[in-house]
């Protein structure tokens, strides 16, 4: 919480997680000036920013680097870049993903009961999505038997 002193020893302990993951991540978090580091006997990491001011987004990009679905994106050495068909639609769902994640704070995160109200809520519109409207193929072995026992009920 903001304002207490805790060890990442105690974070482990709490939440299960690696000792050597976790502190690496908050060493990370403390060069990035997200926690302040206090050395010696009773030292740890404390929370010095407002977490309701800090995005899901920076929180992710801060440890991993830039959020991307594919590493074309980053990388110019991809050899079919120029006759790429699928970058466009992969860059706007990577552009909705970033923004997702702007839109959320860490404090709603770590308390989600409070900030319920406050967090956006993901709607797919999944009519767009060819996917998920065609109809069965048929001559497939999985679908022949459906509909036979379907039919036979």
């Amino acid at each position: 919480y903001p304002g207490e002193l805790t060890s990442a020893k105690e974070i482990c302990t709490k939440y299960l997680t690696p000792f050597d993951a976790t502190a690496r991540v908050m060493q990370i978090m403390a060069k990035k000036n997200l926690l302040k580091a206090e050395h010696g006997v009773h030292g740890g990491y404390q929370i010095i920013r407002d977490l309701a001011k800090v995005s899901f987004l920076e929180l992710t990009e801060m440890i991993l680097g830039p959020v991307k679905i594919a590493d074309c994106f980053l990388d110019s050495h991809c050899e079919i870049i120029s006759s790429c068909n699928i970058i466009s639609p992969v860059n706007a769902i990577n552009q909705k993903i970033n923004e997702l994640f702007d839109k959320v704070s860490i404090r709603s995160l770590v308390e989600p009961e409070i900030h319920r109200s406050n967090t956006p809520k993901i709607e797919i519109n999944t009519s767009k999505l060819n996917v998920f409207n065609k109809e069965p193929r048929h001559g497939n072995k999985f679908n022949d038997k459906r509909r036979l026992k379907e039919s036979s009920i």
